[in-house]
């Protein structure tokens, strides 16, 4: 049992799991997946392709004929972790191939690990099959080596990530995921809720659905209509509503039309949770972005969306010590955090990024400053959690269990996502619960993250 850390970096998947059994003789992958749940669900799609080839999933370095490292490059520390985690896996097991979001990068990976077999970049499905058949030529067995309905998941079995598109169509100077992904590219809505209905089949409990910009899903395919499915959120939300499982969304834009999200959030077909990045709450900070500078009117659009639905949780994300940012812009930021009382907040010390249009701004936020903002803000998001977590305390709410140890079972409440938010932990009479039951309890303990409760 562990409880949630308040400097957790807000972007993260949960820690892959590897379930698949390997047959004797069967040449195996070992993945190393890093960054963001949309990197995970890359990571999925590439063993379920190699899995239908005939290789296994290895869990571990030494049982692997070739590891693939599904890389990360949204900030510099994420491109350092991801030369580590490259590096770790030559040194244990010498074949190597490199993927993901800096492998849009491949000099700068070759310079620092000359030694590895290939690199693609994010979502190049088939170099990444040419260069593991290379590496470990396949060897099917079509008796034995049968692809589950579902294809290869490595998250938990109660919850999964459902991507809906690719790409960003935004230019915020301080990204560069358009550059290394491409613009806006939705996929069918038949196709996601057939994904979404083989899931649930399968036992998923829980579906959070992800994406660059889930706000625009649909805009580059004009919202098209097919076998009964319009691809717009909207529409989408309600479908998968419609199946029964939670349904939760992950990288809302606060356009308009998310208001029409909040009904179906009050009626239950969706969770009563967005999450949007704010990125900061001054106007001339977003100006500098190229982000909407309307924070006034994003004070209206959260009154608007809580009185349509009491219930709703609201998680953003905020940089702070971004080029030019001055004490008193950093104060309205705290100042906003305090007319908007969000439920989850996590926040990022802006970091250069190779190629992004950010580098170039003139008065640049000495570190020391960065950290001292960062330390203000969190301690801020702190304070507000913990009174919000406290109000919490008497009530009776419906949790997810994730994790069950000889300590507690570790659940979730619909206020909270894997990784990036709390938990809730029940210590008493919790022996013949099952990861992935959702249960009721009454919450009886309040931390400054997580919530402690009973069974009722």
């Amino acid at each position: 049992m562990s409880t949630n850390p308040p400097n957790l970096r807000p972007d993260l998947a949960p820690k892959l799991q590897v379930r698949e059994p390997v047959r004797t003789g069967q040449p195996t992958i070992g993945m190393v997946s890093l960054g963001c749940p949309k990197a995970l669900v890359d990571s999925e799609r590439i063993l379920t392709r190699l899995r239908a080839e005939g290789y296994g999933v290895s869990p571990d370095y030494a049982g692997a004929d070739a590891v693939i490292v599904n890389t990360c490059g949204f900030l510099d520390s994420a491109k350092a972790e991801s030369l580590d985690a490259i590096g770790e896996a030559l040194n244990e097991n010498g074949k190597v191939i490199v993927t993901g979001c800096l492998g849009a990068e491949p000099d700068y990976i070759r310079e620092h690990h000359p030694r590895i077999l290939a690199v693609t970049g994010p979502h190049q499905y088939e170099q990444v099959l040419d260069a593991v058949h290379a590496a470990v030529p396949p060897s099917p067995d079509p008796f034995v080596d049968l692809l589950p309905a579902s294809g290869v998941s490595l998250t938990p079995r109660h919850f999964s990530y459902l991507k809906i598109s690719e790409g960003c169509n935004h230019k915020c100077k301080f990204c560069i995921i358009p550059d290394m992904r491409g613009r806006l590219a939705s996929r069918p809505a038949h196709a996601v809720m057939r994904e979404a209905e083989k899931l649930v089949d399968a036992g998923v409990k829980e579906l959070l659905v992800i994406s660059q910009d889930t706000s625009a899903y649909g805009v580059d395919i004009k919202h098209a209509a097919d076998r009964g499915h319009r691809a717009h959120i909207t529409d989408l939300a309600r479908d998968l509503g419609s199946l029964g499982a939670w349904v939760r969304l992950h990288y809302v834009y606060p356009y308009p039309h998310v208001r029409q999200l909040i009904p179906l959030m009050a009626e239950g077909l969706v969770l009563p949770y967005l999450d949007i990045p704010f990125q900061h709450a001054h106007p001339d900070v977003l100006k500098r972005m190229a982000r909407p500078a309307a924070a006034s009117k994003t004070l209206d659009e959260i009154a608007a969306w809580r009185a349509d639905c009491p219930d709703i949780t609201l998680r953003s994300t905020f940089i702070v010590g971004y080029p030019g940012e001055t004490e008193a812009e950093f104060q309205t930021l705290l100042d906003w955090m305090d007319e908007a009382q969000l439920d989850r907040i996590g926040c990022f010390q802006y970091e250069n990024v190779a190629g992004a249009r950010s580098n170039a701004l003139p008065d640049h936020v000495p570190a020391e400053v960065k950290q001292e903002r960062w330390d203000r803000f969190m301690e801020k998001a702190q304070a507000i959690s913990e009174a919000k977590l406290a109000a919490k305390v008497g009530t009776r709410i419906d949790v997810i269990i994730d994790e069950i140890d000889e300590d507690a079972a570790t659940c979730r409440t619909k206020a909270d996502a894997p990784e990036i938010d709390g938990n809730l932990f029940i210590d008493e009479e919790f022996k013949g619960l099952s990861v992935g039951d959702i249960v009721r309890v009454e919450v009886d303990e309040a931390g400054e993250y997580d919530l402690w409760g009973k069974l009722v």
